[in-house]
């Protein structure tokens, strides 16, 4: 397995708060700011297929906007039903004013 990091944002740009899908190799990331700590999950929700930047941050928690499902935004673990599955964490780095991503492949 290799890491190979990609570049979605300038770190300025998400603020604490603040959530937004991008893509990185092809998947469909959701990269949070969590009380100024940078997060990235697989965007789409293990129970349905709805994408988790559509949804809202409360407390360490995401909550998918279809169901209220819930998963930790610093492991990927579900935290509330009907939520079962994890999500897929990935690496974020910042370097310089760029915000990074790797997925491993």
């Amino acid at each position: 397995m290799t890491e190979h990091f990609v570049t979605v944002a300038k770190k300025d740009f998400l603020n604490p708060g603040e959530l937004m899908y991008v893509e990185v190799d092809d998947e469909p990331v959701c990269l949070i700011n969590l009380n100024g700590e940078l997060h990235a999950l697989n965007d789409e929700c293990t129970h349905e297929e709805a994408s988790l930047a559509d949804g809202t941050i409360d407390g360490d928690e995401i909550e998918c906007p279809l169901h209220g499902g819930a998963f930790n935004i610093r492991t990927g673990n579900p935290t509330s039903f009907p939520v079962a599955v994890a999500t897929e964490k990935y690496a974020v780095r910042v370097v310089g004013d760029d915000v990074q991503i790797s997925i491993r492949k």
